[in-house]
């Protein structure tokens, strides 16, 4: 089957560009204005953008966590990310402690093969360090995992900093690349046995208590020990000037680092813990969490710069009754955003209707940069012969307000419930196949495939 999306502006890490797509399969066949190939099938197309499928390499579906699951499994949370645009996600597989990598690897395609209806891949996270583990890194590439990822908060998941400078020079030595989650945990805990003594329980003690001085501390500390072990990595989910400056205190010292953001620290600000009403500030809490409104335009001016690589999402998603656990302890809060099904609107209405990136600066961030990032390029993140047919497409004209009672996600609420969109995203296509429509998933059956990833080349 040949199909033809003719009449576009087709969006390029460097660029847009006036053209019309070839689709053959599962794969883009030809880019370009004169295409004399017969179709079958012709899509018009004519004043939409043209976007490869977005890559959000930083969701967690189907997580236990707080002694309650995420509200999204792979089938709710892929459905959400193919109605944003997003063909493809990357998740965390997470053993507990004690438990082989193997194991978590195993779990987690129990959780996601056969029921995920976009494309996906999986991260690893070492929350462990023993011989047993460092025996098993080499066959988790093997199976195509190339990236993994480590805390330094959270008791039942992170590692100290010996660890850490262990398992940075294995992967150094196997090619891969880590993540990090970056909070002081001591002096957060501290801070909360403060909170607590004082009788302060409620959402607004929850950012008091992790300020971004303590983000910018452990990304400091982080990356000295990355620097020890001459290791690239990658910080997740940055959300602070104070953060960033350390990041630009080490690329001077000749370190390679990446950095992702997310929607909520572009798009939304402190003043949400302080509602007066519980669950209306409850809904907001995450870590790190969301900053005072300042942040924002260094955000915005990091991503124009290239000092940020990635924009993903961090989707972790609970609905009200599960964030309602904590209104007597802010600390037993679930913590996370749904965020996977307005990403591609929002950085398109926020950044580029704004004037904050450019239509390529926007490919990069969702698209190019996390393909090369996490090893999936050029099959992944980008529109040209031999790609997955993995298309957007987008249309400057049907702007449309942000609810809730829209979304498909299994949550009762949106993080950015009427915000209004420039535009907004009329089909979807995956490996050639037509997925989304006028916000509507049509697979019924999910379709999603496994990626073996290889090795990171940005």
């Amino acid at each position: 089957m040949r199909t033809l999306f003719k009449g576009g502006t087709v969006i390029t890490g460097r660029g847009p560009k006036r053209a019309d797509v070839l689709v053959e399969g599962e794969k883009v066949r030809q880019v370009g204005r004169l295409i004399l190939t017969p179709a079958d099938r012709t899509v018009d197309v004519e004043g939409c953008l043209l976007f490869p499928g977005f890559i959000d390499a930083h969701t967690h579906f189907d997580l236990d966590v707080c002694n309650t699951t995420t509200a999204d499994d792979f089938t709710t949370g892929s459905r959400a990310a193919l109605k944003g645009g997003t063909t493809t996600v990357i998740d965390f597989a997470c053993p507990n402690k004690g438990e082989s990598l193997q194991y978590g690897l195993d779990l987690w395609h129990q959780k996601a093969d056969g029921r995920t209806f976009c494309d996906y891949g999986f991260h690893m996270t070492i929350d462990d360090w023993n011989e047993s583990i460092r025996a098993e890194l080499p066959e988790m590439f093997r199976q195509g995992v190339s990236s993994f990822k480590m805390y330094m908060t959270y008791p039942a998941m992170m590692v100290g900093d010996r660890d850490m400078y262990w398992a940075l020079k294995e992967l150094r030595h196997l090619g891969g690349i880590c993540g990090v989650h970056c909070e002081n945990a001591g002096v957060i805990d501290g801070m909360i046995a403060e909170k607590k003594a004082a009788g302060l329980m409620g959402p607004s003690s929850h950012p008091e208590t992790r300020p971004p001085y303590l983000e910018a501390e452990a990304i400091s500390r982080l990356l000295r020990i990355a620097q020890a072990a001459d290791c690239p990595v990658v910080i997740v989910h940055l959300t602070n000037e104070e953060a960033l400056k350390e990041v630009e205190h080490a690329r001077k010292r000749g370190q390679k680092v990446y950095v992702e953001t997310c929607p909520q620290y572009l798009l939304l600000d402190e003043s949400v813990y302080y509602a007066p009403d519980y669950s209306q500030a409850a809904r907001y809490i995450c870590a790190p969490p969301i900053r005072e409104k300042a942040n924002q335009e260094v955000l915005w001016r990091g991503l124009r710069r290239g000092e940020i690589q990635t924009i993903s999402t961090d989707h972790c998603s609970f609905t009200l009754a599960q964030k309602d656990a904590g209104r007597e302890d802010f600390t037993k809060i679930p913590g996370g955003l749904p965020g996977v099904e307005t990403r591609g609107e929002l950085i398109y209405s926020y950044g580029v209707a704004a004037k904050k990136l450019s239509l390529a600066q926007m490919c990069r961030v969702l698209s190019e940069n996390p393909a090369k990032l996490y090893g999936l390029y050029p099959r992944k993140g980008v529109l040209a012969p031999g790609s997955d047919a993995d298309i957007v497409v987008y249309d400057p004209g049907d702007s449309h307000v942000i609810r809730a009672e829209d979304c498909v996600a299994n949550v009762d609420y949106n993080p950015y419930e009427g915000f209004v969109t420039a535009g907004g995203i009329r089909e979807v296509w995956l490996r050639g196949r037509k997925t989304m429509e006028n916000g509507k998933v049509l697979d019924t059956v999910p379709a999603g495939m496994y990626l073996a990833r290889g090795k990171c080349d940005l």
